[in-house]
């Protein structure tokens, strides 16, 4: 698909760098952030995946996604809609773009001026973890005054269902060794996809194999809390998991398809009562 050339490129522009959107994870207005308004870039191959391919002939401009993301807050608090997050989304891995670490220091000045009681939040599958500098970037964004809420991807446990879900050229190994490595640094919130796969959901040795990487997971830091839930400030590690389904079409389909929502309750059931018994409190939430 190709978007051709308009007459108010400004306007046109603005709305796809800054989007409103309701969504089911924040559970309401969630304003996106999309570093890559001219094509997808991603080096995962997710077969559910929504954004579809396209091409157009908009670039990214800091300036103006401050100009757009001030106006649409500033909309939004005038008719009396609450903001739940600003979210880092878009048609790609927001880590990787070159203007990330400009746009979140601009969205989290901008929260703090305009929406203070929004979350910001950066939806990422991992492989910028493996990169020193955006490492060290994330780190300090989650632990500093930016309280930046990662949403970091864990959608398989093991290689193989790694290579049917994700489709990715990153080693398992290695990307799993950089989740492992960040939550001994700085706090998340782990989320993963459930759905099926050329008409097979995950198998049974895929679901103990991922609880047992996230039990794995909860350890790396303080951050599997005992006691009660996180306070402002959550210690490193998983601070909460989000287990979701597909429920948007994508340009595979029927390539990925959604799973009863039984199947997601009961892997969320299975986390819960085993970080129980291990005494830690992580709140496990489904979304389908």
């Amino acid at each position: 698909m190709r978007i051709g050339p308009v007459e108010d490129h400004r306007e046109r522009e603005g709305g796809v760098l800054v989007y409103p959107v309701y969504s089911r994870r924040s559970g309401g207005l969630s304003v996106g952030i999309n570093l890559f308004p001219d094509r997808k870039v991603c080096p995962f191959d997710c077969p559910y995946c929504e954004v579809f391919p396209f091409q157009t002939d908009c670039s990214f401009s800091l300036p103006l996604m401050k100009e757009t993301l001030k106006r649409t807050l500033s909309r939004s608090r005038e008719q009396g809609i609450e903001v739940r997050d600003i979210c880092f989304s878009g048609s790609g891995e927001p880590t990787l773009s070159p203007h990330f670490a400009g746009a979140l220091e601009a969205a989290s000045r901008i929260r703090d001026a305009e929406a203070p009681a929004a979350s910001l939040v950066t939806i990422t599958n991992g492989a910028g973890l493996l990169k020193e500098g955006i490492f060290s970037l994330l780190e300090e964004a989650a632990l500093g005054p930016a309280g930046l809420d990662l949403w970091l991807k864990l959608d398989a446990g093991t290689e193989g269902w790694y290579r049917e879900i994700d489709r990715s050229a990153i080693p398992f190994e290695s990307l799993i060794a950089g989740i492992k490595a960040f939550a001994g640094a700085a706090p998340f919130t782990l989320q993963s996809m459930l759905c099926k796969v050329k008409g097979k959901p995950p198998p049974p040795e895929e679901g103990a194999a991922w609880e047992d990487l996230v039990l794995d997971l909860a350890g790396q830091g303080g951050g599997s809390f005992s006691g009660g839930p996180a306070g402002k400030n959550p210690p490193p590690g998983i601070k909460a998991v989000q287990i979701y389904g597909k429920a948007r079409p994508g340009p595979l389909d029927p390539l990925a398809e959604a799973l009863e929502e039984s199947f997601l309750e009961a892997r969320a059931a299975s986390l819960r009562k085993a970080l129980t018994e291990l005494g830690k409190y992580i709140p496990v939430e489904v979304y389908n």
